[in-house]
């Protein structure tokens, strides 16, 4: 160790000299023991102009000579070059020349204590000396124990164990124990930096409170070597709660026995004395307080306890009452303790008490039976009593009954017995069996049959029940009137009505059978069914009717029919061999029994026929004035009715007119005559004989006609002279038409047409007044001529001339007058044999010759003046 010194102060002139090339990295001091080794971590650095250590040099107790400027002292280690490291003796480098300086010395000596010297140069001739502290004693040292500042029971804690040396050719371990006994132990962890040089180990612990107050040492041990090194010893110091140790002294007051029993029971007899005590066998820190409780009452306490910490509980005469769990409590600043003693006060049973379940019990359910008595110890064997009749079969604390009767109601008491003796009966307790109503019956109170309509008392009655019925319920359900709980009154009741039942209540309900009321009622559901025919029915057919009906009570009945309300026949059956309309009409059906009858609904029977009986009513039908309104009406009888109309007048003319009326409105002087109508359905047609309607003049036109006589004589004269002026008038005609013929190419001719009566008829003719003039007229004729440009005539299909443009310069129009004679002999009431001509006499101008057609027929105006 004498190295060390001369190695600092190489080291500070290096430094001094030449800091700014060279950088070490070492731990700052190394220990170790003799025969051991070091392990000297070493790092460096060197900046100086690209160059490298060339030589080392290991000094140990080295000095500086001023005089010669170097350094003196013991070599260890030499190396010229650095080359490849050499072991040189006890001294080995095992760094490099570029950055590891580290070395080993092994084994080491005492005297290796002090400075050690680390000499290196460089090529360039810059030098440096790294002092290193080297620490070798005699003997190991002991290791060091690092234990937390508060360590307390049952609470985890790490103890570390650890020595600043460390080397991988000298193995070393640590153990631990505890009072001479080993405890487990993990691998020790090894450190070798350049700045820690160390091995530990770590003990993780769960200190009791037993341990206060134990040694726990650290051994030093070499690996593989029996031998110890070294060891360091600590003494726990454990903080707990207080630990107590609890006694309980029984005996007899007249005997004065004593007895130790083991803590946490003690039994005791009713009646002798009990010594309980409380004693604080250990408590880190000082115990506080200590104190006897029960059932959270503080009996007895001690604050703060004194020097023996013991507390005695006496209790004398104990009663079964005192029996139960005692606590001793002591506390301090960690926390309590509690000590029990559960004192069991023998005695014998009390009265006993039975327990049921299920109270009150339904019928054919499980019930359990218990015999409850306070004992200690516990009854050991039971008597069981039902009605204060002995159960010779049933001793255990309890018996079930599995499915439960009426007979097994009743009182039930039971006896028990333990180690001291018999107890006493206490008082029974009562099986309540509890059942629905028994043998639920419906009554009907009415006495005599039961007819639709009448008011029916049903009444609900039965047995037995338990609990006591709290109501009835009915079926089926409706609004019934109950008179009294369990009778009700079913007013009018229906012929349909269905079986009524009851049911009796209380938890439960009870149904009785169903009671039919046998109502008796008219008959129901009649009706008329027709058999025949299936399809529509016409007359001539076969038709039959039968009657029938869905129920009757009482059976026996009777049929009627009616038609249209009035009695027709008896029996179910109605048959028509060959129907007639008059057999159409509304059919009902009647059926009865003793109690009433009933109708079926009407049926209406149609008989479908051709027309017949038609005949022509005229509206009004005393005649009609010419100008009002007539209505004549075709009559008829048909079913289906008439869908088709066909009037004729007098002269069996077809009126088309297909309306069951006719409406002549005005109605004039010819409208006279015989009418008739003819009707047709899809059965067949039929006609009705001629109606005569009779058209009067009226006021006016009677008028009319004396004046027009005398208007008539007048114009004879100016006839005349229009008829002379016609025929020169004609002839100028018929010249211009012979030079339009030459000039232009066109020719016309005039034909006459005429409109005649229609010969007069052998039906006869309805008499009245006839006025001779009444249709005497003039009327005139204008006829246009077509006009257009003088073109030469174009020809169209089947020889017809186009039409041309009208011109709008000429007017080509020639009026034609025709003047009707005065009818002479006819008087008023008078029919005349022959009709004379009095119909309207005109003109039709034909174009002939050259030139185009116009598209449409030249038109003809006719002007009728009358007088």
């Amino acid at each position: 160790m004498h190295l060390l010194g001369p190695l600092f102060l190489l080291l500070g002139y290096l430094a001094s000299s030449d800091s700014q090339v060279w950088k070490f990295e070492h731990p700052k001091i190394l220990y170790a023991w003799e025969g051991s080794c070091i392990w000297i971590p070493c790092r460096y650095t060197f900046t100086g102009n690209r160059d490298t250590p060339k030589n080392l040099t290991v000094y140990q107790h080295y000095n500086y000579d001023d005089k010669a400027k170097n350094y003196n002292g013991t070599i260890l280690y030499e190396s010229i070059g650095m080359t490849v490291p050499v072991p040189q003796g006890r001294v080995q480098f095992l760094g490099d020349s570029r950055s590891n300086c580290s070395l080993l010395i092994h084994p080491v000596k005492a005297q290796d204590s002090g400075n050690l010297g680390l000499r290196m140069t460089s090529g360039t001739g810059s030098k440096w000396m790294q002092n290193i502290d080297l620490n070798v004693s005699k003997t190991a040292p002991p290791p060091h124990v690092e234990l937390p500042s508060d360590i307390q029971e049952n609470q985890k804690v790490i103890l570390t164990c650890w020595l600043d040396f460390s080397c991988p050719e000298y193995q070393i371990k640590l153990q631990w124990s505890l009072e001479d006994s080993e405890l487990p132990t993990d691998v020790p962890s090894t450190s070798l930096t350049t700045t820690t040089v160390s091995t530990r180990s770590q003990l993780t612990f769960w200190p009791q409170w037993t341990h206060h107050g134990k040694n726990l040492a650290c051994q030093l041990r070499k690996d593989g070597a029996d031998g110890l090194l070294s060891r360091e010893t600590v003494r726990l110091d454990v903080k707990h709660r207080p630990k107590l140790k609890t006694e309980v002294i029984l005996g007899e007051a007249t005997v004065k026995l004593k007895t130790e029993v083991r803590p946490g029971e003690a039994y005791v007899t009713e009646g002798e004395s009990v010594t309980m005590t409380c004693q604080v066998i250990s408590s880190h820190p000082e115990c506080q307080s200590l104190s006897w409780r029960k059932d959270e009452k503080v009996l007895k306490k001690q604050e703060p306890p004194q020097r023996e910490k013991t507390l005695v509980l006496a209790l004398s005469r104990v009663t079964r009452w005192m029996g139960g769990k005692y606590r001793c409590e002591a506390h301090n600043e960690v926390g309590s303790e509690v000590s029990e003693v559960d004192l069991q006060v023998h005695y014998a049973p009390e009265p006993s008490e039975v327990q049921i379940l299920p109270s009150p019990a339904p019928e054919r359910s499980t019930v359990k039976l218990t015999c409850l008595s306070q004992a200690n110890p516990p009854p050991t064997n039971y008597t069981w009593y039902h009605n204060k009749d002995t159960l010779w079969d049933k001793t255990d604390k309890s018996f079930q009954i599995p499915e439960v009767l009426l007979s097994h109601a009743g009182s039930y008491s039971c006896l028990a017995q333990n180690s001291l003796g018999l107890g006493q009966l206490g008082q029974a307790a009562e099986l309540d069996v509890q059942y629905s109503p028994k043998e639920v019956t419906t009554v009907i109170q009415n006495p005599t049959p039961i007819r639709e309509g009448d008011n029916v008392t049903l009444s609900c009655s039965y047995t037995s029940s338990n609990p006591r019925v709290t109501r009835y319920q009915w079926m089926p359900q409706g609004s019934w009137k109950e008179l009294l709980p369990g009778v009700v009154m079913i007013q009018r009741v229906p012929w349909n009505a269905v079986p009524f039942t009851c049911a009796a209540c209380n938890q439960w309900c009870s149904w009785g059978r169903p009671v039919s009321l046998q109502v008796q009622y008219a008959p129901k559901g009649v009706e008329i069914l027709l058999f025949s025919p299936h399809s529509e029915i016409q007359s001539g057919h076969s038709v039959l009717l039968q009657c029938n009906f869905s129920s009757s009570h009482p059976m026996d009945v009777r049929f009627f029919w009616k038609k249209n309300g009035t009695f027709l026949k008896e029996g179910r059956k109605l048959s028509f061999d060959s129907i007639s309309p008059e057999d159409a009409g509304t059919y009902n059906c009647l059926v009865n029994n003793s109690i009433g009858q009933s109708m079926s609904e009407a049926r209406v029977l149609q008989v479908l026929y051709a027309p017949r009986r038609l005949r022509v009513s005229i509206s009004p039908n005393d005649g009609v004035t010419e100008g009002k309104k007539a209505v004549l009406t075709c009559e008829s009888d048909a079913n289906p009715p008439v869908s088709h109309y066909t009037w004729f007048d007098w002269n069996n003319q077809n009126l088309h007119h297909d309306h069951q009326t006719l409406r002549l409105d005005p109605v004039k002087i010819q409208h006279s005559g015989a009418y008739r109508c003819k009707g047709s359905n899809h059965l067949g047609v039929d006609q009705s004989p001629p109606s005569t309607l009779t058209v009067y003049y009226s006021a006016q036109t009677i008028s009319r006609q004396v004046a027009l006589g005398l208007g008539v004589c007048l114009a004879i004269i100016p006839l005349a002279f229009l008829g002379v002026k016609l025929h020169h008038s004609w002839k100028r005609i018929q010249s211009q038409q012979g030079l339009q013929e030459n000039s232009s190419g066109q020719s016309f001719f005039v034909r006459n047409k005429k409109i005649r009566r229609a010969p007069v008829s052998d039906s006869p003719h309805p008499m009245g007044c006839y006025n001779p003039v009444v249709e005497d007229s003039i009327s005139y004729a204008a006829l246009h001529f077509p006009s257009g440009e003088h073109d030469a005539p174009r020809t169209g299909g089947a020889g017809t001339p186009e039409a041309r443009r009208p011109s709008l310069h000429r007017d080509n129009t020639v009026t034609y007058s025709v003047v009707q004679k005065h009818q002479v002999g006819d008087y008023e009431n008078v029919t005349p044999r022959v009709l004379e001509d009095d119909g309207l006499h005109y003109s039709e101008l034909v174009h002939l010759g050259f030139g185009e057609r116009p598209l449409r027929q030249e038109e003809v105006e006719y002007v009728t003046l009358k007088r």
